[in-house]
């Protein structure tokens, strides 16, 4: 059931709130899959998700959380769609809801926040990919400005079955109507690029 009403703060993710980004995360990477195997996945840790918030905050690329009487209840993030500079004015984005929280609004605040942010970083383009079995996701993008604009049939396995990945994307800003301003290379790291304004 959807509770709009209570106060969901949307706010730039912190340090202090990687342990609860990991929980969730977990969460969702591993329901599903069954056994794997031989194969053992990498667990994603503390660190590595502090270095990546850090490059992140490199490339005005937004890092938020969904915040709940000071708990994390959902956090969402872009990051390049590719590494080629032809592509640098687009990117890719996820977002992950704490399962206590599902259908409470949390998408609903977060992803349109996350749009706005990175429209006002100067990217054109946002790119995500969407289990096909997941229509409440595929319904929150479309309300939020996103079209279908690709399938990828059978590419994951989870559930016991294989799933397609729903490709949608959302223009940004003055998206291509117009040509981008000027970038320039991030003073501290020669590889980043930043968006001009």
């Amino acid at each position: 059931m959807l509770e709009l009403s209570r106060n969901i703060v949307i706010r730039p993710s912190t340090d202090a709130d990687v342990p609860a980004m990991l929980a969730i995360y977990e969460h969702h990477i591993t329901r599903g899959v069954e056994d794997l195997g031989d194969y053992e996945p990498e667990p994603l840790n503390g660190e590595d998700l502090k270095r990546r918030r850090k490059t992140m905050r490199r490339k005005r690329l937004p890092h938020l959380v969904a915040d709940i009487d000071g708990a994390v209840a959902g956090y969402a993030y872009a990051v390049p769609f590719r590494k080629r500079p032809a592509y640098r004015y687009t990117i890719k984005h996820s977002i992950y809801v704490h399962p206590d929280h599902l259908h409470e609004g949390i998408g609903r605040r977060l992803l349109p926040t996350l749009i706005e942010a990175c429209a006002a970083a100067g990217y054109r383009q946002m790119i995500g990919y969407i289990d096909g079995a997941n229509e409440a996701s595929l319904r929150l993008h479309e309300a939020c400005g996103f079209r279908r604009v690709g399938v990828l049939p059978s590419i994951g396995f989870k559930f016991g079955h294989w799933s397609d990945s729903v490709m949608v994307q959302c223009p940004l800003g003055a998206a291509d109507t117009t040509k981008p301003g000027a970038w320039v290379r991030s003073p501290d790291n020669g590889a980043a690029w930043d968006a001009a304004k």
